[in-house]
């Protein structure tokens, strides 16, 4: 199924706006319980959070540059108007990432619980930004692409490809580690796939 061909419920400005602040400052402040806990999830915020912890770098910094690639297949596949509220998205989590941060000090966050929220935080956020046609790039947009056009679930496929970055991160995290991401990976996807399925809720503006 193709993005033209599902229902169109037309969304207002103000509410797109809304969901992109909402969805954005969500998945920050899921990102803020990761590098406390020293975490990591998929897709490409996953590989910003590695390199923040292998390098000098900040994960916003990280997020923002390993996106680049990625706009030239929005633009082709899922046109313009995707590909900028995508570019905004992105730079809106790298900022409120690198702010949140700054806001929020955790004195002591248990693993499990900082591996639940945030990434219930994070797909909550993504669920967000996908009812209103926005990704946060990467492997969002061929998770995106690949439902639009086979009817294959976002969940499902982000799933997958997290699943391969969580075992490169064997070589880098502890096994404890990386055992309490993947429960926060399974809790970001679930919620992805269990409520944003082919056909049954994507808002156009």
């Amino acid at each position: 199924m193709r993005v033209e061909d599902l229902p169109k419920d037309q969304h207002r400005l103000y509410e797109d706006i809304m969901a992109m602040l909402l969805g954005t400052f969500f998945v920050a402040l899921g990102v803020t319980f990761y590098t406390q806990a020293v975490l990591l999830t998929g897709s490409t915020a996953g590989l910003a959070l590695l390199l923040n912890y292998v390098t000098q770098w900040g994960f916003g910094l990280w997020f923002f540059a390993i996106n680049l690639p990625f706009y030239y297949l929005a633009i082709k596949r899922m046109g313009w108007s995707f590909t900028l509220r995508t570019f905004i998205a992105i730079g809106l989590v790298s900022l409120f990432s690198e702010l949140t941060q700054g806001w929020v000090q955790f004195e002591s966050v248990p693993s499990l619980y900082a591996a639940l929220m945030g990434g219930a935080l994070m797909g909550i956020g993504m669920l967000m930004l996908f009812r209103h046609r926005t990704s946060l790039g990467g492997i969002n947009i061929l998770a995106l692409y690949l439902q639009d056009r086979h009817g294959l679930r976002a969940g499902y496929v982000q799933l997958g490809i997290d699943g391969v970055i969580l075992l490169v991160a064997l070589t880098q995290l502890p096994l404890d580690r990386v055992g309490y991401s993947v429960l926060g990976a399974l809790t970001l996807n679930l919620i992805i796939a269990l409520n944003h399925k082919p056909g049954r809720y994507i808002g156009v503006s």
